[in-house]
């Protein structure tokens, strides 16, 4: 790494600039984080983030550095915002808390899309750009397995395209499709469909990653040609809606395409927890009984991100029987389960250590079962409470009303 540099403050909007400026350094945002309370590492901290770079712009861009020119950034300061900024899972709770109102998160995402560009990152990102421009999935896989997780199903989905038109097509998501541990999920969620008598296709193959992993790792220019190929591929089919189980895709979908697009996509976006919602409401599924204590995670993407708080709950509160139970932190200012921002690929044993802390909040309230509408947080959250051999079952929102339509008649 280089003595020193000098860094690409493009990346930043205005708004963007003057919020470096107008963070009162109360340190609320600390108290809230989840990656700092189980990492003490100050670079992690929003706050430590915030003056970073404003120094950063300082030394560049300050009277001093006009008259006598800029100073460089030294390496080792700029390794060490690397670290913080990438151990940040992006949950958005220090948005949440902050009272002068800072957007960190897309403030984050500005400061990885500046590391990227001084190649200062972790490399395990620049393998995850690879696979993704290769095989169109973030794992590397053949892109043609995208449907083995329908493999058991009596009736597979069929595939959507040109001449096959489909006024409903599932977006499944690479962790749904890719990872066994989530298979249950896109099953769940098609005999569910089935079920209700709701026509519906998948893109198969012609499914590639919706450029969230890219995006977050501050690659958005990478996830242009995947954003273009998918929209293209849903309008095809002649879809007029669209429905995804992962949280993750579907803010990329609502929010992040239309603005790479810069048109709207003539097509509705929907959760699959909406679409749950609207089906129990016109009263299409019948349900039966599920006695258990069942607590609610609220997804990062899906909640503080998306702003959807109350149709999972109404979901899970239809289910005759169960007993639902909150945990002590949830709606906006829910406890992030871990697994977002790209953490898991840069840091596994911190998601650990916040999915347990997660878990522990479930067991406070005596929760057999977390649920949450998100194929990432089930994996997060299943995995640390075997791998702590805790006596609780993380479940989607879908394998847990699919379940309770099996019990119908009981």
């Amino acid at each position: 790494m280089s003595a020193g540099r000098s860094l690409n403050f493009a990346h930043f909007s205005f708004k963007q600039l003057m919020e470096l400026d107008a963070c009162t350094r109360c340190g609320e945002c600390i108290i809230w984080c989840p990656t700092y309370a189980e990492k003490k590492d100050e670079a992690i901290t929003p706050l430590k983030k915030i003056e970073q770079v404003r120094r950063f712009a300082h030394r560049q861009y300050d009277l001093w550095a006009r008259l006598f020119g800029p100073r460089a950034v030294a390496g080792a300061e700029i390794a060490e915002h690397s670290r913080g900024t990438y151990d940040c899972t992006l949950c958005g709770r220090c948005h949440v808390v902050c009272p002068v109102h800072i957007d960190t998160r897309p403030l984050w995402l500005a400061m990885r899309e500046q590391l990227v560009e001084a190649g200062v990152f972790p490399e395990i990102f620049a393998q995850v750009r690879e696979r993704i421009a290769a095989e169109h999935n973030n794992l590397g896989e053949p892109n043609s397995n995208r449907l083995a997780w329908a493999g058991n199903l009596d009736e597979p989905p069929p595939a959507a395209g040109p001449g096959k038109p489909a006024e409903l097509v599932y977006f499944v998501g690479c962790v749904s499709s890719l990872y066994p541990m989530a298979y249950s999920i896109p099953q769940s969620l098609s005999q569910i469909l089935h079920r209700a008598g709701i026509p519906f296709a998948v893109l198969g193959a012609e499914e590639w990653c919706c450029g969230f992993p890219l995006i977050i790792a501050g690659m958005s220019r990478q996830a242009e040609e995947l954003a273009r190929h998918n929209v293209a591929a849903v309008r095809a089919a002649g879809a007029k809606r669209l429905v995804t189980t992962c949280p993750s895709c579907y803010h990329t979908w609502r929010d992040t395409y239309p603005a790479i697009l810069g048109e709207p996509l003539g097509f509705q976006v929907i959760h699959a927890v909406e679409l749950l919602d609207e089906l129990l409401e016109e009263q299409v599924l019948e349900l039966g009984p599920y006695e258990k204590r069942v607590t609610y995670h609220d997804p990062c993407d899906l909640g503080r991100t998306s702003g959807i708080y109350e149709a999972p709950r109404r979901v899970l509160r239809s289910i005759p029987g169960l007993i639902f139970r909150e945990m002590e932190h949830h709606h906006e200012r829910a406890l992030c389960c871990g697994g977002g921002g790209d953490v898991e690929m840069a840091d596994p044993e911190l998601v650990g250590m916040v999915a347990r802390r997660r878990l522990a909040q479930a067991q406070a309230v005596e929760a057999e079962i977390i649920v949450s509408a998100c194929q990432q947080c089930k994996r997060t959250l299943a995995g640390a409470a075997r791998k702590e051999r805790l006596r609780i079952r993380a479940l989607d929102i879908t394998e847990i009303i699919w379940e309770a339509i099996q019990n119908e008649g009981l």
